[in-house]
């Protein structure tokens, strides 16, 4: 049987902003955008390809949710999106406001650098070495 991670929870303070931060800062496509009832909506968010786990968008619906926005790890770096133009995607970023937190640097991996969302959480931004 094949498995693969589907989705990631990603905590939100308000669906249409993250939807728009997703779109234009990180070029990512909404897949689907149900209505739930109660103000809940079922908002899947990734990448536009056919592979790779997506973000189900999740509207925080307490304090203690509230609290966790932009905390997905800790401070740690939380999810890492591959790129297969590094320079491309970094210049796309910043021209919407993306808040890279150092320079790229070229590891064993490949070209890295760190950036915030626009709730606070960390992210890697990865060309991988071919």
């Amino acid at each position: 049987m094949h498995k693969h991670i589907a989705l990631i929870t990603y905590l939100v303070r308000d669906y249409d902003e993250a939807i728009a931060w997703f779109k234009a800062a990180l070029g990512f496509r909404q897949f689907e955008d149900t209505n739930m009832g109660g103000g809940k909506r079922w908002v899947v968010m990734g990448p536009d390809t056919e592979s790779g786990a997506r973000f189900l968008l999740a509207m925080a619906a307490d304090a203690t949710q509230v609290a966790a926005i932009g905390k997905a790890a800790g401070g740690r770096v939380a999810f890492f999106l591959h790129t297969d133009d590094f320079v491309r995607d970094e210049t796309k970023m910043k021209a919407h406001g993306v808040q890279f937190l150092e320079a790229p640097r070229h590891e064993a991996y490949g070209t890295v650098a760190v950036f915030e969302d626009l709730y606070g959480n960390r992210w890697d931004l990865i060309q991988p070495k071919v």
